[in-house]
């Protein structure tokens, strides 16, 4: 471990990653805003994932980057950055890093001249460790001990209200309970989507003992073939919010739902942020050790059965975890939201 020499004044974050990896940092940037409490925190990030740490009190700035963009970027400038994190193995980021920060805390790279200009680095990856417990190596790197494991995403008070209205203009805002679900990962991860027809059979399920809820479909615009299918089977039971609304919107949503339902994807993770009940499901390749919910007070996670046997790869299909599971998981989420409005 290298001990930081002096108190920066100001700390520089760079990951520029999908959803879930931009949140998995939220515990590594607490931490270092937590040890150096007078320094100016800025994040820099993905350009259309960024957004999902506005507002969080321990940032002090936001913006975007691309290893494109950062190129050009840094080279008619003092550094005005005593420190900066750098996550990932672009070394366009890092180079950057290099020309802004005095010092740089990055994981180790295959270009050994970078590494030698680097003031701390850390080996890239430790077999089946979390996600978060892997962000916050590079502040343990520098004496920096963490203050909590949970992701962070902080709505606001007009988001929330804007949130309400789309409730009542689509009249469910006195329905109950309202369920939101998350049926579809990104293309390249399909592997991890539990079959759209099981999704149907579950909803059924549920309405057959609570027939007031409601469901409200999040995710994105590439899985609109599964969300209309789901909604065309749920009827007036369910609301499409799925490709229609921004990352922060989605979460003021997610922030008045009674239960989710989901699928290890971006929105899941922004959903975990909340102290709401929910009932997540587990591809084998990407189990809940890995990407899990940390300190959550309310989940349930169904890993795969393959999981356990060491037989996956991207063709297992999440077929393999049953309906009666799922809902088993769903009735006792729904009595623990009930227990907690009561």
């Amino acid at each position: 471990m290298t001990t930081f020499p002096e108190t920066p004044a100001s700390i520089l974050f760079i990951n520029v990653t999908r959803i879930g990896d931009t949140l998995f940092a939220t515990p590594a940037i607490r931490a270092v805003a937590a040890a150096w409490p007078l320094a100016k925190v800025t994040v820099l990030g993905h350009p259309k994932r960024v957004t999902v740490l506005e507002n969080l009190s321990f940032i002090h700035d936001i913006g975007s980057i691309t290893k494109n963009r950062a190129i050009c970027l840094g080279w008619l400038t003092t550094k005005k950055f005593d420190l900066a994190f750098v996550y990932g193995s672009d070394e366009n980021l890092i180079s950057y890093a290099l020309r802004v920060a005095k010092r740089v805390v990055a994981f180790q790279q295959r270009n050994k001249s970078i590494n030698k200009k680097l003031f701390a680095s850390v080996h890239p990856a430790l077999h089946g460790e979390h996600e978060v417990k892997k962000f916050l190596r590079l502040p343990e790197a520098i004496g920096v001990s963490h203050t909590s494991l949970r992701i962070g995403f902080q709505v606001t008070p007009a988001e929330i209200a804007a949130a309400n209205r789309r409730l009542k203009d689509a009249n469910i805002a006195t329905a109950s309970p309202l369920i939101g679900l998350q049926v579809a990962s990104f293309q390249t991860k399909a592997y991890r989507d539990w079959p759209i027809t099981y999704f149907a059979e579950l909803c059924e399920r549920i309405l057959v003992q609570w027939p007031t809820a409601h469901f409200l479909i999040f995710g994105g615009s590439e899985e609109k073939q599964r969300t209309a299918w789901l909604k065309e089977q749920l009827g007036n039971h369910a609301v499409v919010f799925a490709g229609h609304l921004s990352l922060r919107e989605t979460g003021a949503l997610m922030s008045l739902i009674d239960l989710y339902i989901g699928i290890d994807t971006g929105p899941t993770h922004i959903m975990s942020s909340f102290d709401i009940p929910m009932v997540l499901l587990y591809h084998c390749l990407n189990s809940s050790h890995i990407g899990s919910p940390l300190n959550h007070p309310h989940c349930i996670m169904i890993d795969h059965p393959e999981l356990i046997r060491g037989n996956c790869t991207n063709e297992t299909s999440m077929s393999a975890i049953s309906v009666e599971d799922v809902f088993c998981a769903v009735q006792n989420t729904l009595n623990i939201a009930n227990k907690i409005q009561a």
